[in-house]
């Protein structure tokens, strides 16, 4: 009987899977800052008007705005009415979940990462934004805390092996929480179904970020080719062949995918990771300052 590498889940094995991941955290906290300061050097986070002592911004007085709320003093350099916003200090609560599955591990060449380093580094850098802007951010299922040591203990758990993590999160929403799901989704969609039914039900907001290699984006594959993912294999002597069904499927998953976000009140985006991270990730940051309002 033959033992694969992935079966191997003693104590030593984990161990030293957990201190090969260690010495990745000094690249994965620098590669993550980076982005971060790229996509938005000045963030204070995702602002929202509410009681609060900080000032937001003025805003033109509307219906139920009344006379002690107008500023005076403002509206007085002009010919309307002005009321001054203050900004929300109540912390908001942020959960990300980056899928852990077999097939997050594949790249299609030496010169790009894979699917799960690309979402570690978007992940981290995403986290790392909320935090500096006092949000409580956390992986899904646990606790989501402020300050800058969270964003160490987020790139811990981000880089520490998970073997018994499958390709769909467990049922970890609670009201009002913001989550951010990172994923291939080209396994069985039902827990997306489920997991946006529940979200709409507890009113949770979130973005979801499908994370493929361009070999899979485009399937440029011709010829004789062994598939694999896990365990499971497929050979295919004629792969060119089995092209233009396989990128209507992927069109009709994605299309899917989009139309479930949209319903709950979802963002839906797709990353190559040949792409500039930083579109990505800019896009995300933009997506969740727009829903936060």
């Amino acid at each position: 009987m033959s033992v694969s590498p992935t079966d191997l889940r003693g104590p030593s094995d984990l161990r030293a899977r957990a201190e090969a991941a260690a010495g990745h955290l000094p690249g994965l906290i620098l590669s993550a800052e980076r982005l971060a300061a790229l996509v938005a050097p000045g963030a204070h986070g995702l602002r929202r008007a509410g009681p609060g002592e900080d000032f937001w911004q003025y805003r033109p007085a509307g219906v139920g705005d009344g006379a002690r709320s107008i500023d005076w003093r403002r509206s007085g350099r002009s010919d309307t009415q002005f009321v001054r916003d203050r900004e929300a200090q109540t912390a908001q609560s942020a959960a990300i979940w980056l899928s852990r599955g077999a097939g997050m591990d594949f790249t299609g060449g030496p010169d790009r990462p894979t699917k799960a380093a690309r979402g570690q580094v978007l992940a981290l850098a995403l986290g790392m934004l909320m935090l500096r802007g006092g949000e409580k951010v956390g992986l899904l299922g646990q606790p989501a805390r402020a300050g800058r040591i969270q964003a160490d203990r987020l790139a811990e758990a981000l880089a520490t092996p998970a073997p018994d993590a499958g390709d769909a999160p467990a049922p970890a929403l609670r009201p009002n929480l913001r989550v951010v799901i990172l994923s291939d989704f080209l396994t069985d969609p039902a827990w997306v179904a489920a997991l946006l039914a529940q979200a709409a039900g507890l009113g949770v907001t979130g973005l979801m970020i499908q994370i493929l290699d361009p070999d899979e984006a485009h399937f440029p594959y011709d010829g004789a080719v062994e598939f694999r993912s896990g365990s499971l294999r497929h050979d295919s002597r004629d792969a060119g062949g089995l092209r233009a069904a396989y990128l209507a499927r992927l069109a009709e998953r994605q299309a899917w995918l989009s139309e479930q976000a949209q319903r709950a009140g979802w963002g839906f985006g797709t990353h190559l990771t040949d792409a500039d991270p930083a579109q990505a990730l800019s896009w995300a940051w933009q997506a969740l300052g727009q829903g936060a309002r």
